[in-house]
């Protein structure tokens, strides 16, 4: 997980995602419209994975 990946997830979360397949964008994409919070918290929930 790079620096770059962490301040992307934070300003906008489905865009550091993108690279990960559809399903963790459309996840991400429907957290972040429920609430900024919850996206960035799945965003950097995904990057960590691998």
């Amino acid at each position: 997980m790079s620096l770059i990946r962490v301040l992307l997830s934070i300003i906008f979360p489905p865009l550091a995602v993108f690279d990960r397949g559809c399903g963790s964008i459309l996840i991400v994409l429907i957290l972040t419209l429920c609430g900024w919070v919850p996206g960035v918290i799945a965003a950097l929930v995904i990057l960590n994975k691998r």
